[in-house]
């Protein structure tokens, strides 16, 4: 039976610590030039809507490093752009392919492909979610302090994908995270309506209200992709909840910094913050590569 990547729920807690040893045996292979064949003779299509760096050049080499062929469908030369519908082309593409990775603008259109094709369907990022970044994001906060029991992650900014599927993984894992963005960029209601441990997640407006108690500050972009035309309006509303050193000043010494970039420096963070000794930015961003072959793994090791 096919497994699907669309939210995150589909993980069980120990289905994501299996990824997760499986991310450290890629990762310590791969120094080694010691590569996978679990893709071998097989073509792995990627439906991307959206621009990309880090997911799509990750997702390229995982699949390649894992013996498969990756197949880049910009979306805009499908004929979906077109007006043919998701169905038609899923079905079609499920005669052609081994598995599509996809980043759109609406969660459903993922969920539709999902639902019409024969064969792993993985949410690259829709406006809704990312879980393939919080995914790496929890290896990465388990790999750098060793255990993900008691830590308590600190999100500050816009409550955008990133954020909610922080909050699914957490809830997932038992993780604790507390949530710092102004009225009406707050979470997604339907996410928080998914949560079954309501009191990991603790939503607030008050940027320094959680600083020293969290082990992890986590920030993100105030205008993502299609949020252009709303630039300034956000750099105004958001500017109290840059992370910078002042609003730092009483954080944890150990504190790790994370961010799943591009970052805007000098909006959503200072040069200060994510060059600092706390930083983990660039080695939260090379796990993508790690952690994506690893779900990759997962998903085909059945099939």
């Amino acid at each position: 039976m096919k497994k699907d990547f669309l939210t995150g729920t589909e993980l069980t807690e120990g289905e994501i610590y299996k990824i997760f040893d499986l991310t450290k045996k890629y990762k310590a292979s791969r120094k080694k030039n010691a590569f996978a064949s679990i893709l071998k003779n097989k073509t792995i299509g990627l439906i991307f809507n959206k621009p990309s760096t880090r997911t799509r050049i990750s997702f390229e080499l995982a699949i390649e490093e894992l013996g498969g062929r990756a197949l880049y469908l910009s979306g805009d030369t499908i004929q979906t752009s077109r007006g043919e519908t998701v169905k038609d082309t899923a079905c079609i593409l499920s005669r052609y392919l081994d598995g599509l990775i996809i980043r759109t603008y609406k969660q459903e259109e993922v969920e539709e492909y999902a639902k019409w094709t024969s064969f792993p369907v993985v949410n690259a990022l829709t406006d809704l979610l990312h879980p393939c970044q919080a995914l790496t994001d929890y290896f990465t906060m388990y790999e750098v302090k060793g255990t993900l029991e008691g830590i308590k992650v600190l999100y500050i900014g816009d409550g955008n994908n990133v954020c909610n599927s922080l909050i699914i993984l957490a809830d997932i894992l038992g993780v604790n995270i507390m949530v710092v963005s102004p009225e009406g960029y707050q979470p997604s209601k339907e996410v928080l309506s998914l949560v079954k441990n309501k009191e990991l997640v603790k939503i607030d407006t008050q940027p320094l209200k959680f600083i020293p108690e969290a082990d992890v500050i986590y920030t993100d972009t105030w205008v993502s992709m299609g949020d252009e035309k709303e630039a300034d309006k956000r750099k105004k509303v958001f500017q109290p909840y840059q992370v910078n050193k002042e609003l730092l000043a009483d954080a944890k010494k150990d504190f790790i910094f994370m961010h799943c970039l591009p970052a805007h420096r000098g909006w959503e963070v200072t040069d200060e913050v994510i060059d600092s000794p706390n930083s983990i930015v660039y080695q939260q961003a090379e796990n993508r590569l790690h952690c994506q072959k690893a779900l990759l793994h997962f998903l085909y090791e059945t099939l």
